[in-house]
């Protein structure tokens, strides 16, 4: 059995994509920016937020990076009304993993400022032993999150296995040589996300709780 459960947060526990591209499309009008579709922005969702910003506009200048973040930040934390909430089945399913004596963490391209607000509003903050932002270590898809996670844990990669919704999830745990579990609810394809070769991509939370209350190394 594993020991460590690692989990992404945008688009594998909290349906957060629409809130996300609304408040990038928000930024970017701000700034009289070009738009971008959909499509485009919730690619660079997993990223961490410097990193996305340059993704999607690579001209912009660091003083222009830091700016579209930070009016980002504030739409998505303070002005910004478009829903988000957990998957259904979340709190279900950690506490069931809790039961059953793995440890949970979280993995996230959000910055610390913006993942402790919803691990509060959504009352999960006592369900996770650690966790690791964009904003503390590198972004994904660079595994230093990860190896961090496992000297905090004092486990091995070959013990944990990292669950997500994106390419960056897949290939920062498999630079690790560490199992990944895809879920294909979230915000990259399917097809994409099987390119890197995860134990499995299930489709429901529920499949999700299911596969790794009966996993087997």
């Amino acid at each position: 059995m594993y020991k460590l459960i690692i989990f992404d947060w945008d688009g594998t526990l909290m349906d957060s994509q629409a809130r996300i591209v609304a408040c990038l499309q928000i930024a970017a009008e701000e700034m009289q920016l070009p738009p971008l579709t959909e499509d485009t922005l919730k690619k660079v969702i997993g990223l961490g937020l410097n990193e996305a910003v340059l993704s999607l506009y690579p001209r912009l200048q660091n003083d222009q990076v830091v700016y579209f973040a930070d009016r980002y930040r504030y739409h998505f934390i303070t002005a910004n009304d478009t829903p988000s909430g957990l998957f259904k089945d979340v709190r279900l399913m950690l506490e069931r993993l809790i039961d059953r004596g793995f440890m949970l963490a979280i993995a996230t391209g959000k910055a610390r400022r913006g993942l402790e607000p919803v691990l509060a509003e959504t009352g999960l903050k006592s369900l996770f032993h650690g966790s690791r932002c964009a904003d503390e270590t590198r972004s994904k898809p660079h595994p230093q999150m990860l190896e961090e996670l496992l000297d905090e844990f004092a486990v091995t990669a070959d013990e944990t296995i990292m669950v997500g919704d994106t390419e960056y999830d897949m290939l920062m745990a498999k630079s690790l040589g560490m199992d990944a579990l895809a879920v294909s609810y979230g915000v990259h394809d399917k097809a994409d996300i099987l390119k890197h070769e995860p134990l499995s991509c299930v489709d429901s939370v529920s499949e999700l709780s299911k596969w790794l209350l009966n996993c087997e190394k």
